[in-house]
């Protein structure tokens, strides 16, 4: 996918595993690239998260395998499992302190440059918030197509809040200047996705339950010798 390329929009989870893989290139580089099993702990995580997610290892591989599609993530093979690794700064061609900015984004929602500046400290030591908003200008201002949005400021706040835009354009964009009322909107209809990701992944999981106690109930039965439906 080269920089004029239309990006695809993505989903929940494809902006979280991106999220997690750019962020624990920086945190954690000896343990990089992950393993399937560390990028689903990653995406699980109860901090640094927003909204809080519970995937399953199938919507984390999924996700994936769809990134790997428009080439965003590379998978490489080394010891006993396969490991992946993201490419968005070759894919988007912009410097790594835009990557960071926009990993924050996609790991923790719209955030002040003020927020960014803080949240980004273990990747990167931005030395003042003007640093900070110059390079978002840049990803805005972005000739192949922004990547990022100034939202409508909130009544009573000192600073807007930036968003990014891979899953393409927040509510404030066609609600225009109201502002709160579209944040809101916005903020509802992330929850809303996490929400539904989260009780997919508590679905799987209590039939898995049901399915391992049923199995359970059947061994007990046969040793007793009665019937289950008795």
């Amino acid at each position: 996918m080269s920089s004029t390329t239309s990006l695809p929009v993505l989903s929940l989870v494809e902006t979280r595993v991106l999220g997690v893989l750019a962020e624990k290139q920086r945190t954690v580089p000896d343990s990089y690239p992950l393993t399937l099993n560390s990028l689903v702990s990653g995406c699980n995580q109860k901090t640094s998260r927003s909204p809080v997610l519970e995937l399953t290892e199938s919507q984390v591989q999924a996700a994936v395998d769809s990134l790997r599609g428009y080439s965003l993530v590379a998978e490489t093979s080394g010891g006993r499992a396969f490991r992946y690794e993201h490419n968005i700064d070759r894919v988007l061609r912009i410097p790594s302190q835009s990557v960071i900015l926009l990993t924050v984004l996609m790991l923790r929602g719209p955030q002040t440059a003020g927020e960014l500046r803080i949240a980004c400290d273990r990747m990167h030591n931005f030395a003042d918030i003007s640093s900070v908003e110059g390079f978002l200008n840049e990803l805005a201002e972005r000739p192949a197509g922004a990547l990022v949005v100034k939202l409508p400021r909130l009544p009573g706040a000192r600073e807007s809040r930036w968003a990014h835009l891979l899953s393409g354009a927040p509510a404030e964009e066609a609600a225009g200047p109201a502002g709160g009322s579209a944040d809101a909107a916005y903020a509802a209809n992330d929850v809303s996705l996490g929400e539904v990701a989260a009780l997919k992944a508590n679905v799987a999981r209590l039939e898995a339950e049901v399915a391992s106690l049923k199995a359970l109930l059947g061994r007990v039965c046969s040793e007793l010798g009665i019937s289950e439906a008795g």
